[in-house]
C-alpha cells in the first residue's frame, strides 16, 4: 500500500512564505512524477506545479516566479516552497504522485490535503 503524508500548511500574512512537504511510503517500485494541486471553495481543483523523476518541472502561470517545486528522491519526498503569498493562493493543497507499485501496477495517489490560508 502506498501512502502520502502532507505537512506544512498554515496561516500566513500576504507576502509571507510556506513550505509544503509530501512524503511517499509503502511498496513503491518507481515514482514517475509528483505534483501539487489546490482547490479553493467553489472552484475546480487546479494544477499548481509538477516535477518528474528526472527533475523536469513546470508550474501554473499564476505561481511562476513565486512557487518552486523540488524533490528528494532518496527520501521519496517533494516540496513546494511558496513565496510572496497572496490571498488568492488560499486553498487546500493536495499532493499527487504517479507510482508503479512493487506489484507492477501504475496509478495516481493523492494526499489528504493541507490548508493554506493567506490573510492579514
Amino acid at each position: 500500500q502506498v501512502q502520502l503524508v502532507e505537512s506544512g500548511g498554515g496561516l500566513v500574512q500576504p507576502g509571507g512564505s510556506l513550505r509544503l512537504s509530501c512524503a511517499a511510503s509503502g511498496s513503491i517500485f518507481k515514482i514517475h512524477a509528483m505534483g501539487w494541486y489546490r482547490q479553493a471553495p467553489g472552484k475546480q481543483r487546479e494544477l499548481v506545479a509538477i516535477i518528474t523523476s528526472s527533475g523536469n518541472t513546470d508550474s501554473a502561470d499564476s505561481v511562476k516566479g513565486r512557487f518552486t517545486i523540488s524533490s528528494d528522491n532518496a527520501k521519496k519526498t517533494m516540496y513546494l516552497l511558496m513565496n510572496s503569498l497572496k490571498p488568492e493562493d488560499t486553498a487546500v493543497y493536495y499532493c499527487n504522485t504517479r507510482i508503479t507499485s512493487a506489484l507492477g501496477y501504475t496509478r495516481d495517489y493523492w494526499g489528504q490535503g493541507t490548508q493554506v490560508t493567506v490573510s492579514s
